[in-house]
């Protein structure tokens, strides 16, 4: 069985392949559906055995706070618990609802007009009987962008034989501690600063990205890091229990940038195939920080149980907010996921004056649409470059800049429809 390999161009077989999408079934182009607050759609109910392939969404000039509002669940073979929970947002690695450009084997997001972006996910996804994909809206309003439209495809393979016995189902966890607890064994002047002295000699005060049993095996992580304290957060070292583990891990690192292939102490940004920087919001480390990391060649196997941590800054002296993301495959049935946070704590940090450049964002930007749609329009290319740019800034979460270019922006439209 060849789940997601490049033997897939060239081996022959009895597949089918298809698609569930938003097309417009009244064969107009309104190719997208509206989830509207606190409703749940169901994007795909799939009748098994199959392998989906390919999943990917779009939106236009969202609020970036949807990211966090909506989740996505997945449930195989009629199970009572989803495998998949996760705001929609990261489960595509978007970090911290700041998006950044990502091209890697397992996620790519590709930048767009309007403040759009098509987000790709690309892990294998198996299943014996039934698949069911649901997309919950916990937001105060319609998701889907300033024209509450939700685009998306949903590639599978259906297949004319039974999924091997040794198949893995896919799972994705999310996790978020708002402050990560600092050892009590850390004196007060040694809090969020650099330190070499410390000793973590029992992984208990970890964050904790997985602590889940079965038989299985880890496939990716994305690691999201607010730092609020300020400086290089990174000393912090993945330690992963496997099975019967006490003390040492199995598997004990050396540092968080090393986790994600970088050299030491990354202030620039990058993205690769397995790994990825994709986020790095101020040279001096403070403030959003993400990250990736994609076991494809080298998935790391558990047959009981598994634990998942990484120190906060060495040996646990650093006050951040942390979250993640984990995926990995494994047999049914698994363990039940704790509760998702509620919504005002999945919320990061935002500007005090975020409502007013979100408002800022949605006046200009309908001032724009219908410069367009006027045939009399002295809407300028000039003008139209500023504005892509300046909703880019915006989705990357540089506010205050694109709240100044909005104002100059709608300024410069209120001069040419006086000229």
């Amino acid at each position: 069985m060849y789940l997601n390999s490049f033997s897939n161009l060239f081996k022959l077989t009895n597949r089918s392949n298809h698609r569930i999408s938003s097309w417009d079934k009244k064969g107009r182009n309104n190719d997208f559906i509206h989830v509207e607050s606190k409703k749940t759609a169901t994007l795909a109910e799939i009748q098994g055995p199959g392998i989906i392939k390919h999943i990917y969404f779009t939106t236009i000039l969202q609020n970036p706070l949807d990211f966090r509002y909506g989740i996505i669940r997945m449930y195989w073979d009629h199970e009572e618990n989803p495998s998949v929970e996760v705001p929609l947002g990261d489960f595509f690695g978007v970090s911290n609802c700041k998006v950044r450009l990502i091209n890697s084997l397992i996620i790519t997001i590709n930048r767009g007009a309007l403040g759009s972006y098509g987000f790709n996910m690309y892990f294998p996804m198996p299943f014996s009987k039934h698949a069911k994909i649901e997309l919950e809206n916990q937001g105060p309003s319609t998701l889907g962008g300033i024209i509450s439209a939700f685009w998306y495809h949903i590639d599978y393979d259906k297949l004319n034989e039974p999924l091997p016995k040794d198949t893995g189902y896919f799972h994705a966890f999310w996790n978020k501690e708002k402050l990560t607890k600092i050892s009590e064994r850390i004196p007060v002047k040694k809090k969020n600063v650099q330190l070499w002295s410390g000793k973590n000699l029992t992984g208990e005060d970890n964050y904790v990205i997985l602590d889940t049993e079965g038989n299985g095996q880890l496939a990716g992580l994305l690691l999201n890091i607010d730092n609020i304290a300020g400086s290089w957060y990174g000393e912090g070292d993945d330690m992963i229990f496997i099975d019967n583990d006490t003390w040492p891990p199995s598997i004990h690192g050396t540092g968080t940038e090393e986790i994600f292939g970088g050299g030491a102490s990354p202030k620039h940004e990058y993205s690769g195939p397995y790994t990825g920087f994709h986020l790095i919001e101020n040279f001096d480390y403070s403030g959003n920080n993400g990250m990736y990391r994609w076991y494809i060649h080298d998935p790391i196997r558990f047959k009981k149980r598994i634990r998942w941590t990484i120190e906060h800054g060495h040996a646990n002296n650093f006050e951040n907010d942390y979250s993640s993301v984990a995926y990995w495959y494994q047999n049914e049935p698994h363990k039940k996921f704790p509760p998702l946070l509620p919504i005002d704590e999945r919320i990061p940090r935002l500007p005090d004056n975020f409502e007013q450049i979100w408002s800022e964002c949605k006046l200009t930007t309908t001032e724009v649409f219908l410069r367009l749609s006027s045939s009399k329009s002295k809407y300028s290319t000039v003008i139209d470059r500023s504005y892509q740019d300046t909703l880019h800034d915006f989705m990357q979460g540089k506010y205050q800049i694109a709240y100044e270019n909005l104002k100059k922006i709608r300024k410069k439209l209120k001069e040419k429809s006086e000229a």
